[in-house]
């Protein structure tokens, strides 16, 4: 058989799903943009993922870089404009990120990019560093009521869904959203610095961000913002049963570089699904208690429509935009 022929008839095998595995029988060299600084939510997913390319045989290796800053814009740019048709290039990114850029409106957009793969999805905690003379989220609401300014809430960048969860409490509880005070940091380390040194009132984010601190007896878990308590971490009260009526998630996945063919992105997502089904994914999702909620392909591209219209609607009520 000729070579161009036998190439066509491995191509034809591969599309009908015969050779599961041509996707990634070349491995491949991974670049993981990390587009906020060590210590946060975004970091330890992007080395969660890369440690289980490597795990599922999928990756050679995986190099990291972090450029934190405006809800991931400054490293979306970057990611942009240095990774352009870079089949092996991945990006973490998430809610937070479609937040920042509906307030922020920076040069480039998720959207020039190409979706990958919805990975996690995680629900945001609320805490006291351990000497705050506040006990639970009643006495922050309370305070909240009496001056909205002296409450000064801590997290991720400005339209991070603790942003967003913060205002909604505030709406929840009666005071404008406008009035909270709210604090941005551009990672995870900068906001547990912040929280642990007083400098906040209160911090939100992803448990696995603060388990360490809670554990320790350093922070104090307050409030979780899921419908109903969470296995695993289920002494932490949701808002609701606090009589604040908030629920809200933070999902996290990753997209590839602008400007790859769908041969290509298929053959990206193929290895991102085979890390997620790998050992060293699953003991990831354990320790950090992140709820699984792999999506792909059409199905994930609407997802990311949807959630763009639904946090751009909440966030205008929330006069946030």
């Amino acid at each position: 058989m000729r070579r161009d022929t036998f190439l066509k008839s491995l191509a034809a095998l591969a599309a009908v799903g015969a050779l599961p595995n041509l996707a990634w029988a070349q491995q491949a060299n991974i670049k993981m943009m990390i587009p906020a600084n060590p210590g946060g939510g975004w970091d330890g997913t992007g080395r969660a993922l890369g440690a289980a390319l490597r795990d599922a045989q999928v990756a050679d290796s995986v190099s990291f870089e972090n450029k934190g800053g405006a809800a991931g814009a400054i490293g979306l740019a970057q990611f942009y404009n240095a990774s352009k048709g870079d089949p092996n290039a991945l990006m973490v990114m998430g809610a937070v990120m479609l937040g920042g850029i509906i307030t922020g409106k920076p040069p480039v957009s998720v959207t020039q990019l190409t979706p990958i793969a919805r990975l996690t999805t995680e629900y945001n905690v609320f805490v006291l560093p351990a000497e705050s003379p506040f006990k639970t989220m009643q006495d922050v609401v309370e305070q909240l009521k009496k001056d909205p300014g002296s409450v000064k809430w801590g997290g991720g960048s400005r339209g991070s869904t603790e942003h967003i969860a913060a205002a909604q409490i505030a709406q929840a509880v009666g005071v404008p959203a406008a009035k909270i005070n709210y604090v941005p940091f551009r990672g995870g380390g900068e906001a547990v610095a912040a929280i642990l040194g007083g400098n906040v009132t209160i911090g939100g984010s992803g448990y696995s961000e603060f388990q360490p601190y809670i554990e320790s007896g350093k922070m104090r878990a307050i409030a979780i913002t899921s419908g109903q308590r969470v296995k695993g971490i289920d002494k932490v009260p949701t808002l609701k049963e606090q009589g604040i009526n908030v629920e809200i998630g933070n999902w996290r996945g990753v997209y590839g570089a602008a400007g790859i063919t769908p041969a290509q992105r298929d053959a990206l997502t193929q290895r991102v699904v085979k890390a997620t089904q790998s050992k060293a994914w699953q003991e990831a999702l354990a320790k950090n208690n992140w709820m699984p909620a792999l999506l792909t392909g059409k199905a994930f591209d609407e997802f990311v429509d949807r959630d763009f219209s639904s946090l751009r609607a909440t966030m205008v009520r929330a006069g946030m935009v």
